[in-house]
């Protein structure tokens, strides 16, 4: 499996050596060497929050600043988030059993008459992986899912996505009821996809709009870090 590539044991290579080895692995999309390099770090006493995010995140994050640059293309990227996935699927159940951080829960979803997805997933693998707890309400949302799946969950965040400037509006129909239930000032909202900008997501009343989904994650972190400050305030 490993020695194929270029004889590289993985076992023998020390911590530092193994994790940049990993970035490098989740690049190039090699879900079997992501699993077996997590297994290894579990083994020499690693935290599964370490793994998850010097290893696994950080690789990500080199990845979506590579997609956004355009020297990665789509299918890289969705190879990519798959090795991410394998290691996961690992470190989830530690991850629940060590109670590590949880950051917030979010709601993500393509606004109605939207099909496309690659976007959307990428944030809500990065959003996994740093921490947070997302559901994915897939494509094509009308307004009624974005609310019911508000209304029966403890979430701190509403992400939407259009990738098409005919669906862009939506956002602000969903935006718009939000406001009318009076339930908008509950959550945060953030808005991307290609053809949005920052003076959209203002027009609309969003409180953020994240050009890719680097930027999702730490728009995401600063959020909740002003919330928790208010709530202890």
């Amino acid at each position: 499996m490993s020695e194929e590539e270029d004889e590289i044991i993985l076992s023998e290579l020390s911590d530092e050596e193994l994790t940049l080895q990993m970035h490098d692995d989740l690049y190039d999309g090699l879900k079997e060497e992501i699993e077996e390099s997590v297994n290894i770090l579990l083994e020499r006493g690693w935290m599964p929050y370490d793994v998850l995010t010097k290893a696994l995140v950080e690789g990500m994050r080199i990845v979506g600043i590579d997609f956004r640059d355009g020297i990665l293309f789509v299918p890289e990227v969705l190879l990519a988030a798959n090795a991410m996935k394998g290691g996961m699927a690992i470190l989830k159940p530690l991850l629940a059993e060590t109670g590590a951080p949880r950051l917030g829960n979010m709601v993500i979803g393509t606004v109605k008459g939207d099909i496309h997805d690659i976007g959307k997933n990428l944030v809500t693998m990065m959003m996994e992986g740093a921490g947070f707890e997302v559901k994915d309400l897939g494509i094509n949302n009308p307004v009624e899912n974005y609310i019911e799946a508000l209304e029966t969950g403890e979430f701190d965040i509403l992400g939407m996505s259009a990738l098409l400037t005919t669906t862009m509006p939506y956002m602000k129909v969903v935006i718009d009821t939000m406001v009318e239930k009076g339930m908008r000032d509950d959550f945060t909202v953030l808005v991307g996809g290609a053809p949005l900008n920052e003076e959209f997501g203002k027009a609309i009343g969003a409180d953020a709009y994240c050009r890719d989904a680097a930027v999702a994650v730490e728009t995401a972190k600063e959020f909740m870090a002003k919330k928790h400050n208010q709530v202890s305030a």
